[in-house]
């Protein structure tokens, strides 16, 4: 292959390197046929269109041509866009693993012409620093060893190998005790920092799949610190530099300990996360901060991550003008221009200096400082000031292609929001968003992963699946139509064909049919998204309580146990599957009458969190026979609480419902 391929491809990422004097390929036969052919070995590039090393990587080598020259003449060159093939990163990271490196990207593995890895590393600088070798250096000796000691190849891909297969072998089988919940969100919170929030050291991440299950530990152990732990790390998040204050949304993680200073790429899969957990808080606590930040960031998601198509984008870079946070960052002379007299007060509130508090300049935050009612009033028109200011500046780049799986996460976190705060507007864009992936992505019945420029590609994986079909359910519990309920069963079978493991239960990561990959991964790992098997418990759960089909719940049961060992013996490995667990072992139900308040329903999910089963008896929709209200009498106006197979009187008020959750021990 004597030239770049990219020019066709609609992934930004990928369009991003098609100038490169580099002879890319993407992922595919014809790559691996001219490596059987030349007899090369294949060098493969895995990154994302908002990763700031990924530029630095592509700045410093691939538009060098001498460095080029090397990786033309020596290999095949594959670059691969993770969030389109999440099945390749996933391999090849876990290959990296293997090797006893550390994970990130760029990631780049050297390949046997059969795909096999036997090498690889993440950022290789031009020459040698951060004690890392110069990418020449690795280039030239990885050439030397394929030409001169083959062997050494032979052995260390066929270590790689039978690692990622052991790595992928069913765990030890067993049930999950009950004890477990506790267990694993007490060993979370000792890991905890209860004065900044987040899991103590540097760097901080959201950790949205582990906040997520100790808040719903908190909401059936009230009493054991979980919800002090979660509430913290939002407060904490919420007024750090990882959060935009002008913009709104969330980055990726903060570089320190403090939650100051952000790597400034915002993702939509951490802002969808970050949406439904203050949701949570807020209808726990009535916070003003948590309802003005799940305002803040759905405005965000709704007005600079929609894209022209009615779905979700995927990211903003961290960098503009070559320069990382150059976008976001302030100096106390390009306030005073946009707010003139005003300057000072938004500068002690924001925590803007002379010297900055990153490398000469300011990163808006409010970590030290709380402001007042009255305050915030005077400082929300100076932002929307500095916001339009802002808006003039060369923007970070945008990332407009659509996944369904973060899609999923983004509809699923907009229906609940709507659903507690009672937004009409927010329940019709979730309903149009969801509409619309339907439309772009499934083609001939089969999800694809990915959309952008009139072009469905690849093949979904489990997680795209379970987390569409969780936005389904959620529509459902918002607008009570069956015909979410009904592509929601379409999922689960679509699952249960396609990526379920028969012979160990559990998913597969992908579909049988997918033959261009060198082993199928199976596992309830959650990274910074939820895992499809710890989403599936709970979405089998629920569907189970909804449609009376006994098999739901028996799959959700089987997932559990294909798992359990890892989750009882690791809690920070798969909360989302522990989570799940609550839900299918102690359920918990609210049927609300078609006509019941906002007030009550809202007064009912705040007393049992919003990890219930929920169900609104709208004109069509009748209870199945199995459900323990079916055939009950419920006022037009009334709300049943269930807990496993109980129900408590209908309640009509406030004191009615306190006595039922009292009597069902809630």
């Amino acid at each position: 292959m004597t030239a770049n391929r990219l020019a066709n491809e609609t992934s930004p990422y990928l369009l991003q390197h098609k100038h490169n004097p580099v002879h890319w390929l993407s992922w595919g036969e014809d790559a691996f046929a001219a490596a059987k052919a030349t007899d090369k070995p294949v060098l493969l590039s895995v990154g994302y269109a908002a990763c700031h090393w990924c530029h630095v990587m592509a700045h410093e080598s691939f538009e060098n041509s001498a460095i080029a020259n090397l990786m033309n003449q020596h290999f095949v060159c594959i670059k691969v866009d993770r969030e389109e093939r999440p099945d390749i990163d996933t391999i090849y990271m876990t290959a990296l693993h293997a090797l006893g490196e550390q994970g990130g990207w760029p990631l780049t593995m050297f390949l046997t012409p059969d795909a096999e890895p036997f090498w690889g590393g993440t950022y290789f600088p031009p020459e040698p620093r951060y004690g890392r070798p110069g990418f020449p250096q690795v280039l030239t000796e990885i050439a030397r060893i394929w030409a001169a000691e083959r062997g050494k190849v032979t052995i260390n891909s066929n270590a790689l190998k039978a690692a990622l297969q052991e790595l992928n072998a069913p765990a030890a089988h067993g049930a999950l005790a009950p004890s477990a919940i506790p267990a694993a969100a007490d060993a979370i919170v000792r890991t905890v920092d209860l004065n900044l929030g987040g899991l103590r050291g540097a760097p901080k991440f959201p950790q949205a799949p582990l906040f997520d299950f100790l808040w719903a530990a908190h909401c059936r152990y009230p009493a054991n610190g979980y919800g002090k732990a979660t509430l913290k790390t939002l407060e904490r998040m919420s007024e750090g530099g990882i959060y935009d204050h002008l913009g709104g949304g969330l980055s990726r993680y903060s570089v320190d300990h403090l939650w100051l200073v952000p790597h400034f790429e915002k993702m939509l899969y951490d802002n969808a996360q970050f949406v439904a957990l203050l949701t949570r808080a807020f209808l726990a606590t009535a916070s003003p901060l948590f309802r003005q930040r799940t305002e803040e960031t759905v405005s965000f998601l709704l007005g600079r991550m929609s894209t022209a198509d009615g779905a979700f984008a995927s990211s903003y870079d961290a960098d503009s003008e070559g320069e990382e946070g150059k976008y976001y960052v302030w100096t106390p002379p390009e306030i005073e221009v946009v707010l003139g007299a005003d300057a000072p007060f938004f500068r002690a509130a924001y925590d803007v200096t002379p010297e900055g508090n990153w490398e000469g300049h300011s990163i808006l935050n409010r970590l030290n400082r709380s402001v007042t009612v009255e305050e915030e009033r005077r400082l929300a028109p100076l932002r929307r000031k500095l916001l339009a200011a802002r808006e003039k500046r060369v923007p970070p780049g945008f990332d407009d292609k659509v996944l369904a799986d973060w899609n999923g996460l983004a509809i699923a976190a907009l229906a609940e929001a709507a659903l507690v705060l009672d937004r009409n507007d927010w329940r019709e864009t979730a309903e149009r968003a969801f509409d619309r992936i339907l439309e772009l992505l499934e083609v001939g019945g089969e999800l694809k992963q990915s959309y952008r420029a009139g072009k469905a590609q690849h093949r979904a994986t489990a997680e795209s699946y379970a987390n569409l079909m969780a936005a389904a359910l959620k529509l459902d519990a918002t607008f009570a139509d069956n015909r979410y309920l009904v592509i929601a069963e379409r999922f689960a079978n679509r699952m249960l064909e396609e990526f379920w493991d028969d012979a160990n239960g559990g998913f597969f990561f992908t579909a049988v049919n997918a033959n261009d990959l060198l082993v199928r991964t199976r596992t309830a790992a959650d990274n910074a998204t939820p895992n499809a098997n710890g989403t599936m418990v709970a979405n089998f759960a629920i569907l189970a309580h909804l449609t009376g089909n006994e098999s739901y719940r028996q799959r959700a049961r089987a997932i559990v146990k294909a798992f359990s060992s890892v989750a009882a013996g690791n809690p920070f490995a798969a909360p989302s599957l522990l989570r799940g667990f609550m839900l299918l072992d102690d359920t918990v139900q609210v049927v609300a009458a078609a006509d019941c308040s906002q007030e009550l329903l809202a007064t009912a999910l705040k007393r049992t969190g919003l990890d219930v089963v929920l169900t609104k008896l709208t004109p069509g929709r009748a209870l199945p026979s199995s459900h323990p209200a079916a055939g009950k009498p419920v006022h037009g106006d009334g709300i049943y609480v269930c807990r496993g197979n109980t129900c408590a009187a209908p309640a009509r008020n406030d004191t009615e419902l306190t006595q039922a959750f009292e009597r069902l021990g809630l």
